[in-house]
């Protein structure tokens, strides 16, 4: 396993558990009826980064020929880990803005929560699972 692989691997743990945190931080805020901190906003800002970071070296490992090892359909590990979770996230933006403008951490607590479920089982299809 190379040095890729590797952080390919760990950062695919850390982003399914950043995306819980997130969703059960959405879902707390939205009961206490709360304005959400600064930090919420960062740990958004932050799970962006990390997605498209691990975009790049997801792509960098496909063009090297290192694919999961996987025997079903390994389109799925591509589509869960980057394509839903950045569509979600776009439309999270656009409702934020739009119809959620008085709530905009409702949006994205459900994409948060859709993307723990998508990111992990790209996680797990890469895994092998």
């Amino acid at each position: 396993m190379n040095a890729f692989t590797e952080v390919h691997l760990y950062v695919g743990y850390a982003i399914p558990a950043g995306f819980l945190v997130l969703a059960l931080w959405s879902g707390w805020i939205f009961i206490r009826n709360r304005v959400p901190h600064d930090w919420y906003w960062s740990l958004l800002g932050l799970l962006q980064v990390i997605v498209g970071i691990q975009f790049v070296v997801g792509a960098v490992l496909f063009l090297s020929g290192r694919r999961p090892a996987f025997e079903g359909a390994i389109w799925l590990h591509y589509v869960y880990g980057a394509f839903f979770p950045a569509a979600l996230l776009f439309f999270a933006h656009r409702a934020g803005k739009g119809r959620f403008e008085e709530v905009p951490f409702v949006p994205f607590g459900i994409a948060a929560f859709l993307c723990f479920g998508l990111t992990g089982r790209a996680l797990m299809t890469g895994l092998g699972m």
